[in-house]
């Protein structure tokens, strides 16, 4: 049986053409998540694609970076399925990687290759990101989230204090102020 796995990192991108080429591959199921490739440990469809997966089964990828951003868990995931007797295909890449012989050494060079230039790519963007926060922060430019407007945030930790005689819940206050729950809680401690 053929498995498709698709993956994508945030939820801004897209996962259709993912699924149009694993269907095209002739994949049966498919397994897709929106989540980082850093770690394998969110990536819970992956983790059911992995179970789901049986001897004679291949699990079909279109690129290698959508299976893992890290050499050392590609190897791993790979070395895993093939434990198992499931081959391991990349679309682009145009590798299968089958348990049952050694792959040539060209290929596994190759594979090791492409490997890590998707963790080269990954740290690069993970380095340009730091650079541009601390560039932000040292331009004086706020980071994350935008502040509370302070009479919105008085209000709602007003009607928050009064909710008994008011008979606001913190739900009805939240929504009504558009102040987030956890902010409201923390100025109200504080």
């Amino acid at each position: 049986m053929l498995i498709g796995y698709a993956r994508v990192s945030t939820t801004g991108q897209d996962l259709e053409t993912q699924k149009e080429i694993l269907k095209n591959e002739g994949c049966e199921k498919l397994f897709v998540e929106k989540v980082t490739g850093t770690s394998t440990k969110p990536r819970t469809q992956l983790k059911e694609a992995m179970e789901f997966a049986r001897k004679g089964d291949t699990l079909v990828i279109t690129k290698i970076d959508r299976l893992a951003r890290s050499i050392m868990d590609l190897n791993k995931i790979v070395q895993e399925l093939s434990e198992q007797g499931v081959k391991v295909r990349f679309v682009k890449e145009a590798i299968e990687f089958d348990g049952s012989n050694e792959n040539n050494s060209l290929q596994l060079l190759l594979f090791n290759i492409l490997g890590s230039f998707a963790q080269f790519e990954r740290d690069l963007i993970v380095e340009r990101t730091t650079e541009g926060r601390e560039r932000a922060k040292k331009q004086g430019k706020h980071m994350g989230r935008p502040g509370q407007d302070e009479k919105t945030l008085k209000r709602a930790i007003k009607l928050y204090n009064e909710r008994k005689t008011n008979g606001m819940s913190v739900n009805e206050i939240v929504k009504s102020t558009g102040i987030p729950r956890s902010t409201l809680y923390a100025k109200v401690k504080s």
